[in-house]
């Protein structure tokens, strides 16, 4: 593993510390395009991919792009079962502090079966009681000792697929100590009353453009994305004036909101492998350009080339992206980056 150059002593943050989905799944694809009945037996065949909850996919790449001189901290829990031993075993093995990650006798790691049709479509499954729904606010509080380690140097992690209760408490903690608050909320997450008072307790947001529609009460197809982006943009400043945001579209590339102007940053093409999980890398990729010191602008340079990178990858955590292969990426890509960028590369 070849990490980015980060130098800890000079560095903005030394440690992230998380909530969101810690959990697994499986993909399994459909013969046939017309939609599963109520009733139906379908045949089709189980896919080599791996699936991956937000907190774990976001963290991954934040530990593994800067290496074992930063410090990464997830708060969860995962069944005393075989997905949930695996999980532990692939997160101890990037460096992840595991003393807040907990395994519960007599639950389900959280779990989840992606159905995808011939043309691409799908859906899926996931476990409503596993192991992760019981990350709730007492478990933010048990981490309260490594909050005071990091006072001031810290990037805290509020993802989905925990309750908002439980974000909420992290980012008090942050608060509290000083740390960058970086959150993400999902469609439904958005229309939920208490969703502003996550956003007030923001520093970084990242969304995808479907979440911003959300944000601001209107359907994808009533504004250009460019529009829906501006509108979100209004909409956070009011619950938070100092905010940043981003926002991923896929192919049409992402958006960034510094606090001064709207930036976009088109889409890199790749062959693509599988896009689930790409904001997530996107947003990984940031918060690990963040931490080694690199401007807000600078470091979605270093998230949009995770993202491009992580779809080209069955899995949705690309297993071999560091230092080298995202250097290598670029080569191969010819990808035009400032200066700031490309040194990290090196």
């Amino acid at each position: 593993m070849e990490p980015l150059l980060y130098d800890p002593g000079e560095a903005s943050f030394r440690a992230l510390i998380g909530v969101g989905g810690i959990g697994t799944g499986v993909f399994f694809e459909l013969k046939g395009n017309h939609t599963l009945g109520r009733e139906e037996s379908r045949a089709g065949r189980f896919l080599d991919q791996r699936d991956y909850c937000k907190l774990h996919i976001i963290a991954h790449y934040v530990q593994t792009l800067l290496g074992p001189a930063f410090t990464t901290i997830p708060i969860g829990c995962v069944g005393q079962d075989a997905a949930g031993e695996r999980l532990l075993q692939e997160m101890e093995s990037v460096g992840f502090e595991m003393e807040h990650v907990s395994a519960l006798p007599d639950e389900q790691t959280l779990f989840s079966t992606c159905f995808i049709y011939p043309d691409g479509s799908g859906g899926n499954l996931t476990t409503g009681d596993s192991a992760n729904a019981k990350v709730g606010p007492a478990e933010v509080k048990k981490a309260e000792r490594v909050f005071e380690r990091f006072a001031g140097s810290g990037i805290a992690l509020a993802a989905p697929e925990v309750s908002l209760e439980t974000r909420r408490e992290l980012l008090i903690s942050a608060t509290v100590h000083g740390f960058f608050r970086a959150a993400s909320l999902t469609t439904e997450e958005m229309r939920d009353p208490s969703a502003g008072d996550i956003l007030s307790r923001t520093d970084l947001l990242a969304i995808n453009l479907d979440e911003a529609a959300a944000l601001v009460g209107i359907r994808m197809d009533e504004a250009v994305p460019s529009e829906i982006v501006e509108k979100a943009v209004k909409q956070a400043l009011h619950h938070q004036p100092s905010i940043w945001v981003t926002v991923t579209a896929g192919k049409d590339g992402s958006w960034g909101w510094d606090g001064e102007r709207i930036s976009r940053f088109p889409a890199i093409p790749v062959e693509v492998s599988n896009t689930a999980g790409a904001g997530d890398a996107y947003f990984g990729g940031t918060l690990a350009g963040l931490a080694t010191g690199l401007s807000f602008g600078y470091a979605q340079e270093i998230g949009r080339l995770v993202a491009a990178m992580a779809v080209t990858s069955q899995h949705t955590i690309h297993p071999g992206i560091n230092r080298i292969s995202l250097a290598a990426f670029v080569n191969s890509h010819t990808i035009d980056l400032p200066h700031q960028v490309q040194q990290l590369l090196r």
